[in-house]
């Protein structure tokens, strides 16, 4: 018997009609030793530095030495905009890598890391759902292997250095006026954005304004995200931009000298992690950009990895295609020289009604005229994706509320935009429920339709960057930026950076900057509040809207319902 067979024996006895909830999945997974997981993709057992049983890091060693060897085919998982029907990205990105191994092809999945913050407020975790899960659950959705707390601790030690630097003399001649690095941590607070600092006399240095950001929005989170190696990851370090002198010049990482230790830091951090699916095939999760405020892609140094080991990569961009997809096009493939071969829309019956009108609470009726109005958010997406030159196709991620009338409804409008939308059951049957949607993947890559190239060139001044993506992805009619964001675009051209792509920081519900703007709306506006220079990441960041780099928890927080049961297990984590 099987791996996948041993699943579905235990669906038949233990859960006859409906399975269980995710996290109790996820706890009766019946998991394999990380070095059997290892054994799937050739990876040595003295070059896994295990965390436990069940996940370890993949030395740098053992990366380095696959230099030569051919790359595999690459398949990016986006979706459309979310709603609160909710979408489930995550789970057909692992459902589609289990379903591309249960047809032969050797695949190995790549996932961001969750962040406390959300998984605490309102988003929940991020491993999947269902019979299409990464495991083990708790881990990856509370500390792992300690990733993100060496990114918050590498980002505020460079922090405190400069503060540290400035009572100490300011030999560097920084302007406290114009210190451009803020402070983050993994967890959502509001009282953190904006704070007075040094207050309590001289021994505490000169008082002034900063702030906090979330630690996924931390320029060093993108930094190891988008970073080959120690040596590249420790240049990009010293690159960071963290204030300006009188004379405007710019101050940098290298010039507090923070850059050595906090490559020390990261060391560890920088491998990425190998953990297993529900089926026991191997899964990279490694770094966690959030999509609307950074780039939104998990690292570069574990996609490339999975490139070199498997047939098949699959991965994911964060929220809809008009965030996540774009910058996994526009600056990751750009900056790590990737050329995907398909892309993967993922759309639910439920979201469509959601876009059509429909309320929450009605999502349970039919309503296939809902559907069809609710499909023009999908249509954008679909001829957005089109525009970087890589064919998609359409997963309809299955609910049991859905209608026959529904799910024909979504596959007749795919059909007149000229691709095709498979229906998945891959959160309640697995690998089995994604079965067509891999084969239809396969055909795809190997059609030889891919011919990927991002949406603007490096050489396009920066504004008209921000007005590309806004009027083609966007389908805004204009960008509105006062004179201070337009004049420091030029300024930073002149300095050189005016070849590094933009990174758009915008709410992830809606095309436009408004939220509640869902469909496919047109005839808008794109207002830029602030643009952030990353120096070391190699992007400039565009803040549009009322979108925050530091989020605040909702009324009723997830951690309100997050406990330890009397069994010693965690309860309310999904």
């Amino acid at each position: 018997m099987n791996d996948i067979d041993t699943i579905t024996a235990a669906k038949s006895a233990d859960a006859p009609k409906k399975p269980g909830s995710d996290i109790e999945i996820a706890r009766a997974a019946n998991k394999k030793p990380i070095q059997e997981i290892g054994a799937k993709l050739d990876i040595p057992t003295e070059h896994l530095l295990p965390f436990g049983h069940d996940k370890a890091k993949v030395s740098e060693t053992f990366i380095k030495s696959l230099a030569d060897q051919k790359d595999g085919h690459l398949v990016l998982v986006t979706a459309i905009n979310p709603t609160p029907a909710g979408e489930g990205k995550t789970t057909t990105t692992v459902g589609l890598g289990d379903g591309l191994n249960a047809i032969g092809k050797k695949t190995a999945v790549c996932i961001r890391e969750a962040s406390l913050g959300p998984c605490f407020g309102m988003k929940g975790g991020a491993a999947g759902g269902g019979y299409a899960q990464v495991v083990p659950m708790e881990d990856m959705n509370l500390h792992f292997t300690g990733d993100f707390h060496a990114i918050t601790s590498a980002h505020n030690l460079l922090a405190a250095m400069l503060d540290n630097h400035i009572y100490w003399g300011n030999e560097q001649q920084v302007d406290i006026r114009r210190i451009a690095y803020r402070r983050v941590m993994d967890m959502n607070d509001r009282a953190l954005r904006q704070i007075v600092c040094n207050l309590g006399g001289v021994a505490n240095g000169f008082p002034r304004e900063a702030g906090f950001d979330i630690t996924v929005a931390s320029e060093v989170m993108a930094i190891l995200c988008l970073a080959t190696d120690l040596a590249d990851l420790e240049k990009r370090l010293g690159d960071i931009i963290v204030a300006y002198r009188r004379d405007k010049t710019p101050v940098y990482c290298r010039d507090i000298k923070a850059d050595g230790a906090m490559t020390v830091l990261l060391q560890q951090a920088m491998q990425p992690n190998l953990v297993q699916t529900l089926e026991n095939n191997p899964a990279f999760v490694h770094g966690g950009p959030f999509a609307n405020i950074a780039h939104g892609c998990n690292s570069v140094v574990a996609t490339t990895t999975a490139l070199k080991l498997a047939d098949y990569v699959v991965t994911e961009a964060g929220f809809g295609a008009d965030l996540g997809a774009e910058k996994f096009m526009d600056i990751k493939c750009r900056k790590a020289g990737l050329k995907p071969e398909a892309v993967v829309i993922v759309a639910t019956v439920r979201a469509m009604k959601m876009n059509g009108g429909v309320a929450k609470a009605d999502l349970g009726t039919e309503n296939v005229d809902a559907v069809k109005a609710g499909c023009a958010n999908l249509g954008r997406h679909i001829e957005n994706v089109k525009k970087f030159g890589v064919p998609a196709v359409v997963a309809i991620n299955h609910f049991v509320t859905d209608t026959d009338a529904e799910v024909q409804a979504v596959k007749d409008f795919v059909a007149t935009q000229g691709t095709e939308a498979i229906l998945c059951k891959h959160w309640a049957n697995g690998s089995k429920g994604t079965e067509d949607l891999a084969k239809k993947v396969v055909e795809l890559v190997e059609s030889g339709q891919a011919n990927y190239a991002p949406l603007y060139p490096d050489e396009m001044p920066l504004f008209e960057k921000i007005e590309t993506i806004a009027k083609e992805i966007y389908r805004a009619d204009e960008v509105v930026a006062d004179s201070k964001v337009r004049n420091q675009l030029k300024e930073w051209e002149e300095q050189g950076y005016g070849n590094l792509p933009v990174c758009m920081a915008k709410t992830q519900y809606s095309f436009t900057t408004d939220p509640n703007k869902r469909g496919a709306p047109t005839g808008h506006s794109l207002p830029v509040r602030e643009v952030r220079l990353s120096a070391g990441a190699g992007f400039i960041v565009v803040i549009c809207g009322e979108i925050m780099t530091m989020p605040g928890l909702p009324k009723v927080p997830s951690a309100e319902m997050i406990c330890i049961n009397d069994d010693g297990l965690i309860d309310g984590l999904f």
